[in-house]
């Protein structure tokens, strides 16, 4: 191994790893060299790797986060030697323990307390999660050990006051609506993160500002009395001017609250501190210099760089009102999502809303703005080519920075999750993966110049384990993609639920595995936002928009992909009769109804824990809501529902669905 290969090794590089399909790969020096520079690591010749990787092997030195399992020992950091230690326990208490060394390390006792605790001995200090030995299942919150659940893209729900797009409100009424026609124990929504209330062109629930905060424009203003106007919407959201109607709608409800409502506001800001007044600063600032072409807070004068600036300061008292305006706002989506939690649980659903963690932010954004020292600089998320994306992925986002979480004790990630369970009884971490490694992408290369970034796993899921218990919630991870070997045992050790899709879930040969052979730890789903529904893909609908868009594909022509299809449309009908879902002959290509009916049995026939269904498969959406790797070429998250959730429900076909889910998961 080369010294480069080793500083890469030590700087939580991998130079070689496997793809989807199982082909070893490696990172060349090139990339190497570029991806260490991103992480502080120069290593453009002999004597700047030295540095680097004294420097690297510094760092690790000053670790001051442990984790471990409750009643079970542990090994200390090198540094620390035997002997009495204080341990002040997150509560207050302090008592005295006895490190002992053993084989060459230095142990501490079995604590029995779960929480995060300090070790202190004269000035020296170390951070400690003690973990329960798992995070929660569903047959701890409910007597039922098996639920479903439908999954929602909460701006395509439609109420029955129309409305521009969805939002808390609309998804109010389809909580409603499915605890009143089901027996739904759950509710699966997008991403509620914080995007940039300005720029009516950043609408993605996935490329958020903050994950901290919340998407204002998705706040209910009706549950202060101050109902949005309806209007008569378009097939498409129009988001270029339904923003801007939103935003206004939401000014007036502010200038219009009473005294009420402002002592609500000052309770909930001084709850959040100092970091929602930031956000708030940072969103009047993003509109003030957004009208003069400003995207992100780089763009903005360097004066305002600083949020801790004489420049910021004045800023936000001139402009108070407008930061009031958006801790208002902040506030109302808060307050509009607890309602829908609420009713949630109100119509008896053991778990009520899923959220979902987007895996990372827009550089240019609150977070990375308020927090710079959190983040990933240089470097961009996404993934290497694989079976959802052929050509690899640049998703232009920024995350936390693994050196940083250990800098930092981990607090901006634990923070992170209890601002999306704050307000559900479960979170789906998307592409959970990261909480392994990452691909991570140099500004200005190609997903291929990428590398995997490692995470620190082993602290990750513990503290994943703490904070399920005290949200008295389950959590979901998306494992999909170039799963590392070994990552799918790990994350079922700590009892988070993989995802488990009906078109992912093949033998080796090809076939589809049984209902009655997956995994019963795991969310079995019929799709996600980011595939072809099933009528979709009955139809080969997603065949057509891969020509359309001329994307990479594994057939000659768009006839061939055609042909193709049409011999896999019979091995599912052959594998869906065997497993009993199915009956009778195959539907032709131009009904798929039957299909929908018998791949939702098959679904909810299998031992997972959770089914999630996405409404666009329950009604029979032939569109799905994302197609990954575009942007503007397909109508990504402007699709709506065609009717209200109470009269979609009320649909036979539709009835009879939700009938057949609730006798498959009784």
């Amino acid at each position: 191994m080369t010294a480069l290969h080793e500083l890469a090794a030590e700087a939580g590089l991998q130079i070689e790893w496997e793809d989807a399909a199982g082909s070893p790969q490696r990172v060349s020096d090139d990339n190497l060299v570029r991806v260490l520079s991103a992480l502080g690591f120069e290593a453009q010749n002999d004597a700047q790797i030295k540095d680097s990787r004294r420097a690297c092997l510094e760092e690790k030195q000053r670790r001051t986060f442990v984790s471990a399992r409750r009643n079970t020992s542990f090994a200390l950091p090198d540094g620390w030697d035997s002997g009495a230690v204080d341990l002040a326990l997150e509560g207050g208490t302090v008592l005295s323990l006895n490190l002992e060394e053993k084989d060459g390390r230095v142990w501490a006792p079995p604590i029995s307390e779960v929480g995060y605790h300090v070790f202190r001995r004269q000035d020296r200090e170390l951070r400690i999660a003690i973990a329960p030995e798992r995070c929660l299942g569903i047959h701890d919150l409910s007597s039922r050990r098996r639920i479903w659940g439908p999954a929602v893209q909460i701006t395509s729900l439609q109420g029955e006051h129309e409305r521009d797009f969805g939002d808390f409100g609309t998804l109010r009424s389809a909580v409603q609506q499915f605890g009143q026609k089901s027996s739904a124990g759950a509710v699966a929504i997008s991403p509620t993160h914080a995007l940039f209330p300005a720029d009516n062109s950043r609408f993605s629930p996935y490329a958020p500002s903050s994950r901290l905060f919340h998407n204002i424009l998705l706040g209910d203003p009706g549950l202060i009395g101050r109902p949005v106007p309806p209007v008569s919407p378009e097939e498409l959201i129009d988001w270029e001017n339904a923003i801007p109607a939103r935003i206004a709608a939401l000014r007036a409800a502010f200038d219009g609250i009473d005294a009420d409502v402002r002592a609500k506001v000052s309770a909930y800001a001084e709850k959040m501190g100092d970091q929602l007044e930031q956000h708030a600063i940072f969103d009047a600032l993003h509109a003030h210099f957004f009208a003069s072409g400003a995207r992100g807070w780089q763009d903005w004068p360097a004066e305002y760089h600083d949020p801790a600036s004489d420049a910021v300061a004045q800023f936000a008292e001139q402009h108070r009102s407008e930061v009031d305006f958006f801790v208002f706002a902040q506030w109302l989506a808060a307050a509009s999502l607890d309602a829908a939690q609420q009713d949630a649980c109100e119509a008896g659903m053991p778990v009520g809303l899923i959220a979902d963690l987007a895996v990372g932010m827009d550089g240019g954004g609150s977070h990375a703005w308020s927090r710079p020292g959190d983040l990933l600089k240089g470097l961009s998320v996404g993934a290497p080519p694989d079976l959802l994306g052929p050509d690899g992925q640049d998703w232009g986002l920024t995350t936390f920075s693994p050196a940083a979480l250990q800098r930092n004790f981990f607090e901006p990630f634990i923070a992170t999750l209890r601002a999306a369970l704050d307000h559900a009884g479960g979170i789906r971490i998307d592409h959970a993966l990261g909480l392994n490694r990452l691909w991570v992408v140099p500004h200005g290369g190609s997903p291929a110049d990428g590398a995997y970034l490692h995470y620190p796993l082993e602290d990750m899921l513990p503290i994943l384990a703490i904070e399920s218990h005290r949200a008295n919630a389950v959590v979901i991870g998306e494992d999909l993609g170039t799963v590392p070997p070994g990552l799918r045992q790990q994350l079922e050790a700590a009892h988070v639920l993989g995802m488990r899709v009906m078109w992912f879930e093949r033998e080796s040969g090809g076939g589809y595995i049984p209902p009655s052979d997956w995994q019963e730890q795991a969310a079995a789903m019929t799709g996600t936002h980011d595939l072809p529904t099933i009528a979709g893909w009955w139809k080969g609908r997603d065949i057509d928009w891969t020509w359309a868009l001329g994307r990479s594909s594994g057939h000659g022509s768009e006839a061939e992909a055609h042909v193709a299809r049409a011999g896999e449309r019979t091995a599912l009908w052959d594998a869906l009769r065997s497993s009993g879902a199915a009956a009778g002959p195959q539907p032709d290509i131009d009904t798929p109804a039957p299909v929908i009916e018998a791949i939702l049995r098959h679904v909810a026939l299998t031992p997972c824990e959770l089914a999630i269904i996405p409404l666009e498969d329950i009604i029979g959406l032939v569109e799905q809501p994302n197609l990954p790797g575009t942007t503007d070429q397909h109508p990504n998250w402007r699709r709506r529902m065609p009717a209200s959730t109470k009269d979609l429900l009320a649909r036979p076909e539709v009835a009879r669905r939700l009938a057949n889910l609730d006798l498959s998961r009784p």
